[in-house]
């Protein structure tokens, strides 16, 4: 099939399915130089896209993309195992990135819990008060 007909079937665009190319998806080329694509690529670009929801960088998907080919699923062959610490030190990096977002979210609750609700006047000076201040904080 054509990159016409894999952007058809993916939902992916042209222009990103030659991105991806860059990344690691490699076609076959014909003589005349137009990109010939197998139904496996179909599974390639669904796991890129899978891997790229899931926080991966473009840089470790290219090492893993020849590494998934399977149509069902995301799992690593016997004979990849090569990128496995690479993928734990990724996971490291998202797990670390889901805290530092969750304590964004609980300061957020806090501030928002002090904001007025829609068309309320704003919460009054001595409500934002600490036990043993004189005036609200700066």
């Amino acid at each position: 099939m054509r990159i016409g007909d894999l952007a058809h079937e993916t939902g992916v665009s042209r222009r990103l399915l030659r991105y991806y190319e860059e990344q690691g998806l490699r076609p076959v080329r014909l003589g005349n130089g137009y990109r010939e694509y197998v139904e496996t690529d179909v599974a390639a670009v669904h796991h890129i896209r899978a891997m790229l929801a899931a926080g991966l960088s473009t840089s470790v998907i290219a090492k893993l993309v020849h590494c998934v080919r399977d149509k069902d699923e995301l799992s690593v062959p016997s004979g990849c195992p090569t990128f496995i610490g690479e993928l734990r030190r990724e996971r490291t990096r998202i797990t670390e990135a889901i805290s530092q977002l969750e304590s964004s979210r609980r300061i957020l609750d806090a501030v928002l819990d002090t904001a007025p609700l829609d068309g309320e006047d704003p919460p009054h000076e001595s409500a934002l008060k600490r036990p043993g201040q004189s005036r609200a904080p700066a």
